[in-house]
C-alpha cells in the first residue's frame, strides 16, 4: 500500500497510522518512505531534498536509483516472506512531479522507473487530498516544498490525473478529515486485500 499526495497532506501520518493498526492485528508490516528506506536512498533523499537546484531529469534519475534500492533491498524481500508493506511515497510520485509537473512526460518516466521496480506496482494506492493552501502550511522547508506556487498546482492536477488513470488502485481520500476518520476508512477499503 502506497501514500500519495501533495507535501503537508498528512500522507506520513496516514502511512504510520495504518502501520501501526496492522501491525496490532499481528501483521508483519515493513513501514518505509521514499526517497528513503535504505541507506542510499537515505543519502538521495538530502542531496534531492536539501541540496542545491537540480535538473528534472536528473532529479528523475535519482530518484528512480533510490526506489531501485527500496525495491531490491527491503520491499520485495518483506513481501516475499508474506509482510505488508506500507510506502509513504513511491512510483506515483515520480509521475506526478517529474512526469507531469516538470513536463518530463509520464510516459518517459514511468519508462524509467518500470525496470527500477521489476514491475511491482501496489496493490493499493492511497491519495490524500487537501487544499494547496492547507497543504503549503503543513509542510516543511525543503528544496519541492520550497517550489512556487504554480508548480504546486501541477502537482496537485497530475495527480487528479493519476487517479482518474488508474480508479481501481489509486483513492482519492478527503485529507482535510480528522486522522483518525481518515485512518478508520482507508482500513475499510483494505478489508479486501488483508
Amino acid at each position: 500500500m502506497t501514500f500519495e499526495g501533495l507535501d503537508g497532506s498528512g500522507k506520513t501520518t496516514q502511512a504510520e497510522l495504518l502501520a501501526e493498526h496492522l501491525r496490532g492485528i499481528g501483521r508483519d508490516v515493513v513501514l518505509t518512505r521514499e526517497p528513503g528506506g535504505t541507506p542510499l536512498g537515505e543519502k538521495v533523499r538530502a542531496l534531492v531534498l536539501d541540496g542545491d537546484d537540480v535538473s528534472g531529469w536528473a532529479e528523475a534519475a535519482l530518484f528512480a536509483a533510490a526506489r531501485a534500492e527500496l525495491v531490491e533491498r527491503v520491499i520485495r524481500p518483506a513481501l516475499e516472506r508474506g509482510a505488508d508493506v506500507v510506502c509513504d511515497r513511491y512510483l506515483d510520485s515520480s509521475l506526478a512531479y517529474q512526469g507531469i509537473a516538470r513536463g518530463l512526460g509520464v510516459d518517459r518516466v514511468l519508462d524509467l522507473n518500470l525496470p527500477a521496480i521489476g514491475g511491482l506496482l501496489p496493490d493499493r494506492t492511497f491519495l490524500l487530498r487537501v487544499e494547496r493552501d492547507a497543504a503549503v502550511a503543513r509542510a516543511g522547508s525543503d528544496r519541492i516544498e520550497r517550489e512556487t506556487a504554480s508548480f504546486h498546482a501541477a502537482v496537485d492536477e497530475a495527480y487528479r490525473e493519476l487517479a482518474a488513470a488508474f480508479p481501481r488502485r489509486v483513492l482519492e481520500v478527503d485529507g482535510s478529515r480528522p486522522p483518525e476518520e481518515i485512518a478508520t476508512m482507508i482500513r475499510g477499503q483494505l478489508r479486501d486485500l488483508l
